[in-house]
């Protein structure tokens, strides 16, 4: 039996509204050592924002950053897949598309989001991406 997204999503990803500061959301990425935030309109996906975003369309952009929003950072209409997606078709979309996290989405509604690292914990457990990402955060 196929395994489904669902089986390796993280899942209750943080989402905040597009009009979030940008600082906000890179504190609930360092309180909840997570690398992205779902961008949300009410309760629809807008976008996702990594930290890498926060960095080169943030930082690296703007010499202030305080009036910066999730709206102007995020990318928006990013890949997805659904909760019952074949779990091997959407890391194969995350590599077609070159993304290494995809909002999960069940009736437009963010549920949770996969990653690469999920992917690599379920599917390739002694892999070196495996064990940094099931390791504990250092700081």
């Amino acid at each position: 039996m196929a395994q489904l997204v669902r089986d390796i999503m993280t899942p209750d990803p943080v989402a905040m509204p597009a009009d979030t500061p940008v600082r906000q959301a890179a504190q609930a990425m360092r309180d909840q050592d997570i690398g992205d935030v779902l961008v949300v309109q009410g309760d629809q996906l807008h976008g996702i924002v990594t930290d890498r975003d926060l960095v080169v369309r943030g930082l690296a952009e703007r010499d202030d950053l305080s009036g910066c929003t999730l709206g102007e950072v995020c990318t928006r209409q990013p890949i997805t897949a659904t909760p019952d997606d074949d779990a091997d078709s959407a890391i194969a979309r995350m590599r077609h598309n070159a993304v290494r996290r995809i909002p999960v989405l069940d009736g437009g509604r963010p549920v949770g989001v996969l990653s690469l690292g999920d992917a690599a914990i379920e599917k390739d457990p002694d892999s070196v991406l495996a064990n940094i990402s099931a390791a504990t955060a250092t700081t």
